[in-house]
């Protein structure tokens, strides 16, 4: 259970981050949420699609790591084998909460009781004069980014809706070891809505910056075929996790 608390120069001075850890904590994820700015570096590796909330209906932009719950087809050995990491991922055990003296101030909190903390090795958050260390400016840009991206990604899944590019995303996936897996709950570009769109629409699109990150995530589809391939290859070594 995560135990937050507010971070704070003089209580945490002596606190490290083993980046490893960090890793190794989302190990077992088998997605995570990601934000516009990153779509990029993301399409470089991993699939980018979106899920919906059953209970809120709210709907979220994901990167995906494996085909099911608790696999992630990235992370073997300890290590990740992956070009870039996600904001989601490399920014833990820090987030950003609510101060309680000051309305509307954003404060970084730190979760006490996640793994990667330690007390000797690894990076430091403040120096000995009690000042930020590169690696905690790092952080706090890190949760900028997520802070503002999570906004702007939500407007750009509105445009999506209020156009009707999102479609369902349903995988019958057959491995090469006679098992089956049902991919269900995802969603991608309805790419025959979207050839159907008016110059205008077109135009407001390409005006708002989306035309990009909607063909990006139509290009980054193509990974899910990476993904049942690295599945394959490790039900072919089944002690490799």
């Amino acid at each position: 259970m995560s135990t937050l608390v507010a971070l704070n120069s003089r209580a945490h001075q002596t606190v490290a981050i083993n980046p490893r850890q960090v890793e190794a904590q989302a190990g077992q994820l088998h997605m995570v949420p990601v934000v516009l700015s990153e779509f990029l570096k993301l399409s470089l590796q991993y699939p980018i699609v979106v899920t919906k909330n059953q209970d809120t209906g709210r709907f979220t932009c994901v990167t995906l790591f494996g085909l099911e719950k608790g696999e992630n087809l990235f992370f073997s050995g300890g290590t990740w084998d992956a070009l870039y990491l996600p904001l989601q991922i490399r920014r833990q055990p820090f987030f950003l909460g609510k101060s309680d003296t000051e309305n509307e101030k954003f404060v970084i909190c730190i979760d006490t009781s996640h793994a990667s903390i330690e007390q000797q090795n690894g990076e430091r958050l403040f120096d000995i004069n009690g000042s930020e260390t590169d690696y905690l400016t790092g952080i706090k840009n890190i949760l900028a980014e997520l802070f503002e991206g999570e906004n702007l990604t939500q407007l750009f899944i509105n445009e999506l809706l209020s156009l009707n590019l999102l479609q369902r995303l349903r995988l019958q996936i057959a491995l090469e070891d006679g098992n089956a897996v049902q991919v269900e709950g995802l969603y991608s570009i309805n790419e025959p809505n979207l050839d159907k769109l008016t110059s205008e629409q077109l135009f407001t699109l390409q005006k708002k910056s989306y035309l990009h990150p909607i063909y990006t995530m139509i290009t980054s589809i193509g990974h899910i075929y990476g993904l049942v391939d690295k599945k394959n290859r490790r039900a072919e070594k089944p002690n490799q996790k």
